[in-house]
């Protein structure tokens, strides 16, 4: 049964547009376990909605899981894993963090609970709404 995420990056460090230039990318440097626990919950095929937080805090872009967890190569101690994301496509319309949170239908959201948790589970009814919002 395919599942639905929401990642989280500051565009300064890597942006929807670096993502989509790329192609796809090793979703790396995870240091926190229930991140790291949801990164191992991933399958491919997976949708992800791609998050950029700090300077914009708006869902961006869709993008989708191309290979599961495996160890991280990035980390030098600790058993890490990363996945593999592929950009799909932009959402027609940036969905930011306040209209997210004035949406009832998505008042638990990890986003809004959770708020630093950057690998978060999405319902499959939040992962529909933000993509109705971003129309």
């Amino acid at each position: 049964m395919k599942q639905f995420w929401l990642v989280k990056q500051e565009p300064s460090a890597y942006s929807w547009a670096n993502f989509v230039a790329d192609g796809k990318t090793p979703w790396t440097g995870v240091r926190n376990y229930t991140a790291r626990n949801n990164l191992r919950a991933m399958r491919k095929g997976d949708a992800v909605l791609f998050y950029h937080s700090v300077s914009e805090k708006a869902v961006v872009g869709i993008a989708k899981v191309i290979r599961e967890a495996y160890p991280d190569p990035t980390a030098t101690e600790g058993d890490w894993s990363a996945v593999d994301l592929a950009p799909e496509k932009a959402v027609p319309r940036r969905v930011t963090l306040e209209e997210i949170k004035g949406n009832p239908r998505l008042k638990e959201m990890t986003l809004l609970r959770l708020s630093r948790l950057s690998v978060q589970a999405l319902t499959r009814v939040e992962f529909q709404e933000i993509l109705r919002m971003a129309r």
